[in-house]
Formats: C-alpha cells, structure tokens, sequence
C-alpha cells in the first residue's frame, strides 16, 4: 500500500486538495497521511481544522508553527518553525510521496523539511505567476524542490519547463479547487443569509481582499482605497478574513471599523468552502485580490474586480475587470462589475482552469508512477518560445 502525504495549511489550500484527498481515501490501494498546519489550528482565524475533521479526514499530525504576529519576522519565524515541526514528524515517520499545493510559506517550511529526508514531493499550482505577492517566489521555489507537478493548463506546463523541469513530470490536470464546485452541492440562500445575518437582497458584494506582501506600505494604501471605494458605493457587503500573511491583522482592523459603521456590512471569519463558494453563486460580485476570484469564480460567470498586483501574471476569464488600488478606480470597476449588461455578457463563458476532474487525474498518477529514482532530477534545458509574462 503506498502511503501519500498531504498538507494543508489554510482554508484556501484546503478548498483546492480536499477533492485530491477523497479520492485517496476512496482507493483501497492508498493510505492517507495527513498534515495539518498554519491557519487551520488558529482560533484567531477559525480554527478551520475543525473543518476538516467534520470532513471525516485522520488527521495524521498537527504541526504548530504560526506566530501570534503578522510582522515580516514573525513571518520568518514561523517558517523557521514550521521547518522544525515537519522534520521531527519526518524523522518519526515519512510517506511514500508528499503532496503540497500552492505558494504559501507554511508549504514552504514543509517542503524544505522534507528535501533532506529524500521524500519525492508532488506539487499542484506551479507554473503561475503572481508579480505581486512573496508568494511568487515561494511557488516556484517549491518547484524546483518538486518531483512531480500538477499544473492547471498548458501555459502553466510549459513555464515549468522553462525552469528547467523534465517533461515527463509535469501533467496538465487542471485545479482540483473546480472539483469541489462539481461535487458540492450549494447552500440554499436562505440558509447564507441566516448565516451571514444580512438579507441578499440586493445581492452583496463578497470582498476577499489579502496582504499585498512585495510591497511596503501597499497593504495599508489598498484596503483604504477598497474601504473609501465602498463607503462611497453605499452596496451591501460581506467580507472573509484575510490570510495569515505580514499585515494581515491591519487588513483586519480596517474591515471590523467599517462594519461598525455600516449596518448592511458583515465579516466572515470562517465561512467553509461550501458556504465561500454557495456566496459565489448568489453575490452580486466579488471584489478583493484573492486567486479565488481568478481561478473559481469563473464558473459561476461572477463578476470579479482584481485590485492592484497580488494577482498580476495569472491567466483570468473576461470575468476579470482589473483595477489600479486607488479608490476611483476601484469605483468604476465595481459599477461595471454590477452593471447588468456585464454581467449578462459572461453568459456561458467557459472556466479556464479545467473541467472539475482534476482530482482523479492527480491521484493516478500519485498512485501509478514508479518511485525508484524519482528524487534524482536532471535539468531539462530544451528550447522553449513560452516568453513569461
């Protein structure tokens, strides 16, 4: 029996492996190890891993490694942590192969860990670009540290072996976060807005907005113009929190003020993939900088406003209105975003990044690739004319 390991650090990981890990345990022939981390074990931000134990997942070890402190060095630290937790549990016992997604510090710690111990590492969501976020760096740190990738479409492939990565390792299968969108059934709308506690008529806008990390003082200067763009707007909102990155509690801060102050304004800490995407389906528009407006949405022909650089570089459907991080400009996208017109122009617009299967195309492979000699990597440096964008 080949034993996979997965971790999950934060709920938005979570939503894109979950589809992976039902898969391995629905096969006889595989043994899921499971490593929680991050986020997930922070009351501060839901303590989520009580998400995926109502999932019915084993949990195979939980691994503390956050700071209470959103400073670059309490980022710093935590990875340094993390680093530590995941090496002693890989001394104590290590799967056959380790599947990490994304481009967070806390798969970051996890993979750096395992790299010693000679552990082959899958990796889901390489090849994308995000210029404006330290999470561009990180995803493709981990991998040049991967053995296998699974990336969301062709473009994605080649720029992995632009890197330098060997063909046969890298397998388009989509992102397996749209598996969930396929497999989930939504939440009655009833439900949301007893849950939310703010009725969806007019239909709220759903503000998902992150740290902008590459950039000082840009966090601080986006989500005042965000804020001031809203206040003026005069729209109903719901925000979810934000990622545990540097400045995330200042994003925080700004939001809890703002709803103190709107009655028609409401913050989630955590809603769950179900209910986060059920908002999808029922909300007005999104608006924030969080991948799930670039990858998920699309399905649900949502209209999406992207502020500022954390997303610039990733491919996006005609979903996608992008706006410069300054109050006038993110005032006109969400008015074009909320404009009937636009919204009835997505009409039947197709999901760039796959087609809900991804998940069994992963665990294949995870379950059918022989192991021998995996670790030992050679450099492809074949041509390629991909320019990266």
């Amino acid at each position: 029996m080949r034993t996979i390991g997965v971790l999950t650090g934060a709920r938005s990981d979570y939503g894109g492996i979950r589809p992976v890990l039902k898969k391995i345990v629905a096969d006889p022939e595989l043994r899921l190890m499971l490593l929680v981390t991050g986020m997930h074990l922070s009351p501060e931000f839901g303590r989520t891993i009580d998400v995926i134990e109502a999932d019915g997942f084993d949990i195979a070890e939980r691994i503390e490694m956050l700071v209470a402190s959103d400073t670059p060095q309490a980022i710093s630290k935590s990875v340094g942590l993390g680093v530590m937790g995941f090496a002693q549990f890989f001394a104590r016992s290590r799967p056959d192969i380790f599947l990490v997604l994304g481009d967070r510090f806390e798969t970051l710690a996890a993979v750096v860990a395992a790299l010693p111990f000679n552990i082959p590492v899958a990796h889901i969501s390489g090849g994308e670009i995000t210029a404006g976020a330290i999470d561009d760096a990180i995803r493709h740190a981990i991998t040049k540290m991967s053995h296998l990738h699974f990336v969301g479409m062709e473009e994605y492939r080649e720029r992995v072996i632009q890197m330098g990565e060997e063909p046969w390792r890298v397998t388009v299968t989509g992102e397996p976060g749209l598996d969930s969108l396929l497999e989930t059934p939504a939440v009655e709308r009833s439900e949301l807005e007893r849950f939310v506690d703010l009725p969806f008529e007019p239909r709220p806008l759903l503000v998902t907005f992150h740290p902008v990390t590459l950039i000082p003082g840009a966090t601080s200067a986006s989500i005042d113009a965000l804020i001031a763009a809203l206040d003026e707007l005069q729209w109903p909102v719901v925000f979810t929190f934000p990622n545990a990155d540097a400045e995330g509690r200042l994003i925080i801060e700004r939001l809890q003020h703002f709803v103190s102050n709107h009655s028609d304004a409401r913050i989630v800490v955590n809603a769950g993939s179900q209910r986060y995407f059920s908002m999808m389906k029922y909300c007005a528009a999104m608006v924030g900088n969080s991948s799930s407006g670039i990858i998920e949405a699309a399905s649900f022909e949502l209209p999406v406003v992207d502020i500022g650089d954390r997303q610039r570089g990733r491919c996006r459907a005609a979903n996608v209105i992008h706006a410069e991080p300054v109050k006038a400009d993110i005032l006109k996208a969400v008015r074009q975003a909320l404009s009937p017109p636009f919204r009835r122009s997505l009409q039947g617009m197709k999901n760039p990044y796959g087609d809900g299967y991804a998940a069994a195309r992963i665990v294949k492979v995870l379950k059918n690739m022989d192991l021998t000699g995996l670790v030992n990597k050679r450099f492809h440096a074949g041509t390629n004319s991909l320019v990266a964008s």
